[in-house]
């Protein structure tokens, strides 16, 4: 009479069921970390003078709304040009990990409204209304659409999640206008956080000779901490992390 082989199959079952347990547990740890909100405040510098501060500040609203802020703050001679604050808010909501606008306003930190740009974005009726330097705006929404803030937050959720985005579709004033965005490798920085890997990408339309690179660090959650546009050759402007806040 043959012996029995069942424990030899209760331990090999044993062992693919510990295996499959280790490999679940394998990929809960290489999960996309949650979006966190952030504070971040630059130093610019424009044609080589110092020309002010920019600030940028992600905060969770109710649930899952969010509120992305950029504002920006001349100085000495620019302040006479741009005296008041500038100012972006895209609020939006985060689906399959991706930013999905809802509104989004912006303000030259004048009383003129001549610069203004208020839009609403109706996924359900698939418009995105509003105005844009007092022209109307009445726009067929897209998959994938974002505005000229949320388009930041698609960028960085893409990072943290491992891909390479080739390009990203944006509202800007009232066209929509497609933007490609390059992996130019990797940078190590100095910078207050102290020296920092970073992932370099730059943005720009097609066949435009303006390009926008910005510096980001997957160890501070890809916040970006140096950017630079560029015409050409010739440096328009760049900026510099000077503090920060998780």
């Amino acid at each position: 009479m043959r012996p029995r082989r069942t424990p030899r199959l209760v331990t090999l079952g044993s062992a693919l069921l510990a295996l499959s347990s280790c490999l679940a547990a394998m990929n809960t740890l290489a999960a996309t970390p949650p979006l966190e909100p952030f504070q971040a405040s630059f130093e610019v510098v424009f044609r080589g003078m110092n020309a002010g501060m920019s600030s940028l500040e992600l905060t969770r609203d109710n649930g899952n709304r969010w509120r992305y802020v950029s504002r920006n703050e001349a100085r000495g001679l620019f302040k006479l040009a741009l005296p008041g604050e500038i100012r972006q808010t895209s609020v939006f909501v985060l689906e399959d990990d991706k930013p999905r606008p809802l509104r989004y306003a912006a303000d030259d930190g004048t009383k003129a409204t001549g610069k203004d740009i208020a839009l609403e974005f109706d996924w359900t009726a698939g418009r995105v209304r509003g105005t844009a330097e007092r022209k109307p705006v009445d726009l067929p929404l897209q998959a994938g659409l974002q505005d000229g803030m949320s388009v930041q937050i698609a960028l960085l959720r893409a990072l943290a999640a491992g891909e390479r985005p080739s390009g990203f579709r944006l509202i800007d004033k009232d066209e929509i206008k497609e933007y490609l965005y390059v992996d130019e490798g990797r940078a190590t920085l100095r910078t207050v956080a102290g020296e920092l890997d970073t992932v370099v990408w730059s943005s720009r339309r097609p066949n435009s000779d303006r390009v926008t690179r910005v510096w980001y660090a997957p160890s501070l959650g890809f916040l970006p901490v140096q950017a630079e546009r560029k015409r050409g050759d010739r440096l328009e402007w760049s900026m510099r992390l000077k503090s920060y806040r998780r």
